[in-house]
C-alpha cells in the first residue's frame, strides 16, 4: 500500500466540463468541473489481492465501465479541482485498503471483578438505607 498521489496521477484520466454554481460569467466560459476516472483493473500500483479488495469495497463508486469516478467542481480553477479530485481519490483508496486490527477477546481480571462487585455492594447498601428511612 505504498503509492503516492504522483503515482496515481500517471494512471488517471480527466474529463472537464463547464461547472454550475458561483463564478458569474466565468462559469459560462471556462471548463472548471473535473471528472477523474481511475481504472482499478488496469492499474500497476496494486497487487491482484489489493485490486480484488478495492473492487469489492468500492462497488458503489464504480461506473458501468468499472472505473472509480470522482467529480470535483468546488473551485473556480480547473487546476485546483484536479488537485482536489486527486486528493479525494487518494483518500478513498487508502480507506478502502485499510485493514482494521483484529480484536482479541480477553477475560476481565480478578481485581476488576472484585472492584465491580464492591461497587455493586455500595450501591445496594445506599438503596437499602433509603428504604429504611421512609419506614417511619
Amino acid at each position: 500500500m505504498n503509492f503516492t498521489k504522483a503515482d496515481l496521477q500517471k494512471e488517471v484520466t480527466y474529463k472537464t466540463s463547464r461547472s454550475g454554481g458561483k463564478g458569474g460569467q466565468n462559469v459560462n466560459k471556462v471548463s472548471s468541473k473535473v471528472e477523474l476516472l481511475f481504472a482499478i483493473n488496469q492499474s500497476t500500483l496494486f497487487t491482484d489481492e489489493e485490486k480484488a479488495l478495492l473492487l469489492t469495497k468500492l462497488q458503489s463508486r464504480l461506473n458501468k465501465d468499472g472505473h472509480v469516478q470522482v467529480v470535483c467542481e468546488e473551485e473556480r480553477s480547473q487546476y485546483l479541482n484536479k488537485e482536489k479530485a486527486l486528493e479525494k481519490l487518494h483518500l478513498i483508496l487508502v480507506r478502502a485498503l485499510h485493514k482494521p486490527k483484529v480484536r482479541k477477546a480477553t477475560k476481565p481480571s480478578k481485581a476488576m471483578i472484585a472492584a465491580r462487585l464492591a461497587n455493586k455492594k455500595i450501591q445496594a447498601s445506599k438503596k437499602e438505607n433509603r428504604k429504611n428511612s421512609f419506614d417511619d
